[in-house]
């Protein structure tokens, strides 16, 4: 009877201590079930965060990539108008020069005018003398007289149009130096205007870089997020797998007591 009292003793202390710990398991199972389900919840807002963070990311990443395309066709633009520029001061230095060369011509010409003016007057006056010498001469000098005549009037009508062209030439060159300081003031203006689209073009061209690093940072961070959406989706498998392992646990720890709880256990011992 001691021995079958004693084997009943320990049978009934292992029985007592086996439900204390799955009445303890059971405890614990559920409680790492609502931490799961809360670390699932979690999880899972946090996932459709960065989700929603790397759909806005691409957006933002395209739209700065386009903002750097298009600083760089800015940029391009604004080379090209430089360019243009700086010819266009080249064309207007080239107008001044031939303006220059257009005036000197003229000082030129009213110099030729000048020698045709002295040749007029002194053939005016040679043929005054022979008129003088022919009318001496009476008759025999009359044919002579007519020619001296037509000589004055020749060297008349050569300083008339020796006027008539210095006049000319006097305008055209009134004209040819308004021409020229308006081509000054053109080419400074182009100058200003040069120099106006270079700082541009520097300007635009800093742009250019500043948006395509800030393209190359958008896209790291893109990278960055999406390897975070990466491992959020595989931490929230993670949690789901936790979750149902738990879910086990608890399932056994309650069939276990269920088991359990067929034995019958009194503290009364045998008289």
């Amino acid at each position: 009877n001691a021995v079958i009292e004693e084997m009943r003793q320990s049978l009934m202390n292992s029985v007592m201590r086996v439900r204390d710990a799955s009445a303890q398991i059971d405890t614990g199972s559920r409680e790492l079930t609502l931490g799961n389900r809360d670390l699932a919840e979690r999880t899972e807002s946090t996932a459709t965060s960065l989700e929603q963070t790397a759909a806005s990311m691409e957006q933002i990443t395209a739209t700065v990539k386009l903002n750097a395309d298009n600083a760089e066709q800015a940029h391009q633009l604004a080379k090209s108008v430089s360019d243009t520029a700086d010819h266009g001061s080249e064309m207007v230095c080239y107008v001044i020069e031939k303006m220059r060369d257009i005036s000197g011509s003229s000082a030129r010409i009213a110099d030729i005018l000048s020698v045709i003016d002295g040749i007029a007057f002194q053939t005016n006056i040679l043929a005054l003398n022979a008129s003088v010498e022919a009318a001496r001469a009476g008759e025999q000098g009359r044919g002579f007289a007519v020619v001296a005549g037509e000589v004055r009037n020749l060297a008349s009508r050569s300083a008339d149009a020796a006027k008539e062209i210095r006049s000319l030439i006097s305008d055209s060159q009134t004209h040819v130096n308004e021409g020229s300081e308006l081509a000054q003031q053109a080419g400074e203006t182009m100058d200003e205007i040069a120099t106006e689209v270079l700082r541009m073009t520097k300007l635009m061209r800093e742009i250019a870089t500043a948006s395509q690093e800030q393209s190359r940072g958008i896209e790291q961070v893109n990278i960055a997020v999406n390897q975070m959406d990466e491992t959020a989706q595989q931490n929230a498998a993670l949690v789901q797998q936790s979750s149902a392992a738990t879910r086990s646990l608890e399932e056994q720890s309650r069939q276990l007591m269920e088991a359990m709880s067929s034995f019958k256990v009194t503290t009364q011992t045998a008289a």
